[in-house]
């Protein structure tokens, strides 16, 4: 994230948040990320600490090259499940202006793969592909089951533009960057090893993320990293 505009007002400030963001971070040894990967769990990690402006600058950089304008819309659209849209609409609104500005035709091609008959069946079959067979009959358990099979997973998870894995990905970060959601965060821990990504890189994927939430939010995540590890 390059923060040109501090250069002039804060110039010690931006250089090192700069030199320790883009440079110490980035570059760590053992903690890479290829590219994609840690804009998409930045861009979602900024979401989930609501920190828009700074989601907007990285928006930019992302586009150019790492990030398809489909993959960065599927995670402000993911976002909503666990966020709520009263946090995420200002989002919304913030990547059609930096889209349009880089001259992206509005609206992007359609990524849903379900229907509103088959969106319950096919969304606990994703939470069933994400956390076991102990999933199959979720969707039965009541209507906030019903609820989250049919609308956080068969809504979401079920769209093209970004594979299972990554979704689990930035579900985690999510979690991770609002805080108060340790119990959660586990599961999704877990999820995401069941799906492959292991211990190791989501240690990664919290230290890339750690300049944009801070050490307390950090500290907690590899906590829970340890606990689902268990």
């Amino acid at each position: 994230m390059k923060i040109t505009e501090l250069k002039i007002s804060d110039p010690e400030f931006a250089e090192r948040f700069e030199a320790f963001a883009n440079e110490e971070v980035v570059n760590e040894p053992g903690i890479e990320l290829e590219e994609k990967t840690r804009y998409l769990a930045i861009l979602a990690t900024l979401l989930g600490c609501q920190g828009i402006e700074a989601f907007k600058v990285v928006l930019k950089e992302a586009l150019y090259g790492a990030v398809t304008p489909v993959e960065a819309k599927e995670v402000v659209y993911q976002a909503v499940d666990y966020l709520g849209m009263g946090r995420v609409f200002p989002f919304i609104n913030a990547t059609n202006e930096v889209m349009t500005e880089l001259g992206i035709e509005l609206p992007l091609s359609g990524q849903t793969t379900t229907t509103m008959e088959n969106r319950v069946e096919m969304g606990e079959q994703a939470q069933v592909d994400i956390f076991g067979e102990g999933m199959k009959g979720f969707s039965k358990g009541g209507h906030i089951n019903r609820w989250l099979s049919g609308n956080c997973f068969g809504d979401y998870y079920t769209r093209k533009g970004l594979d299972l894995k990554q979704r689990e990905l930035i579900t985690f970060c999510y979690i991770v960057a609002q805080g108060g959601c340790e119990p959660q965060l586990i599961a999704h821990a877990k999820g995401n090893m069941n799906l492959g990504n292991d211990k190791e890189f989501l240690m990664k994927v919290v230290s890339q993320c750690l300049p944009y939430i801070g050490y307390p939010r950090s500290l907690n995540a590899i906590t829970c990293i340890n606990k689902a590890a268990e």
